[in-house]
């Protein structure tokens, strides 16, 4: 499988042989990691990250992979800080930070900014978040947390809550769970309903999909929990954001009825949607998918760069 040079865009550019293969070679990397503390397999190669939009999580996951990989790490957190307020090109800042780099990591407000990106540069891109469009990355580690909680994957019955209109963390883990032999509770309010079209293909995949507005009448059945944010900053309309403001709050008081084994998930920030009281519960797995971004794109980097080819 030839990874060198690949572009990771979106969920929809991979096999689920691809998503086996990275998941099994970051499980590979976590191992050597908590041998050996850190590595070297990216000695002299240098991660550009390019952030146009706000981010905690996943810019320094990237930045700790590659330092962990023992490569280097230029970048910009605000595009306020550079060229592009002064008028500059999509096009042209990726065309002038490839040649500084190895590998870029983007995130945009504009759909399809990525793909762009990578049909310009000629180092490899990955999508860290192209508006309400994909995040692959997040998906891949929402994966792996998953296997590493339970074993598997298939089997498992999975409740998607909250902003699914908006969301890309949800639509493009909805994609990658069409690979899975899973069932879907996709559970929001009615002006936050998953696309249409995304709900379509993953029936005609063959999943079972239940769409519902009821969260408590859900819970019984899920094994795993997977929260989102009501995002804001993704609404045009501020009077569609305050009807749906506040729909739904995790706490202990919804989960009396869950299943032992369920797992509570969240790509995180959250605002009031997990009670902080789920912390300290054996349901909260979403401190420990934190910790799976790094292990997933230590891989997504190497794999890219061409140096883990013996891993």
């Amino acid at each position: 499988m030839d990874w060198k040079g690949r572009d990771v865009i979106s969920v929809r550019d991979f096999s689920k042989e691809d998503i086996e293969f990275v998941l099994k070679v970051a499980e590979r990397l976590e191992e050597e990691l908590k041998e050996k503390g850190s590595l070297d397999y990216a000695r002299g190669k240098i991660l550009a990250t390019l952030f146009f939009e706000p981010s905690t999580r996943t810019r320094l996951s990237f930045e700790s992979a590659m330092h962990r990989l023992g490569g280097s790490v230029i970048g910009f957190s605000s595009a306020l800080s550079t060229s592009v307020k002064k008028g500059e090109s999509l096009a042209d800042t990726i065309k002038t930070v490839e040649q500084y780099s190895d590998v870029i990591v983007i995130r945009h407000p504009m759909e399809g900014a990525a793909r762009l990106a990578a049909e310009v540069a000629e180092v490899p891109v990955i999508n860290a978040g192209d508006g309400s469009n994909q995040h692959p990355t997040q998906t891949l580690l929402d994966l792996y947390t998953m296997k590493r909680a339970f074993g598997r994957i298939d089997g498992l019955t999975i409740g998607l809550l909250g902003d699914l209109k908006y969301g890309r963390t949800v639509h493009s883990l909805a994609e990658a769970l069409a690979f899975y032999d899973v069932e879907l509770y996709l559970i929001s309010p009615e002006l936050l309903r998953m696309p249409k079209h995304i709900v379509e293909e993953l029936r005609e995949k063959g999943l079972t999909v239940h769409e519902t507005t009821d969260l408590e009448g859900a819970i019984p059945e899920l094994d795993v929990l997977y929260v989102t944010r009501i995002q804001r900053e993704r609404f045009p309309d501020e009077e569609e954001y305050l009807k749906v403001k506040g729909s739904y709050q995790v706490n202990l008081s919804v989960l009396k009825n869950a299943k032992e084994r369920l797992r509570v998930m969240h790509p995180l920030p959250r605002v009031d949607e997990i009670h902080p009281e789920v912390d300290k519960s054996e349901h909260a797995l979403y401190f420990r998918q934190v910790f799976s971004g790094v292990p997933v794109r230590m891989a997504l980097l190497g794999l890219t760069l061409g140096v883990l080819e013996g891993v």
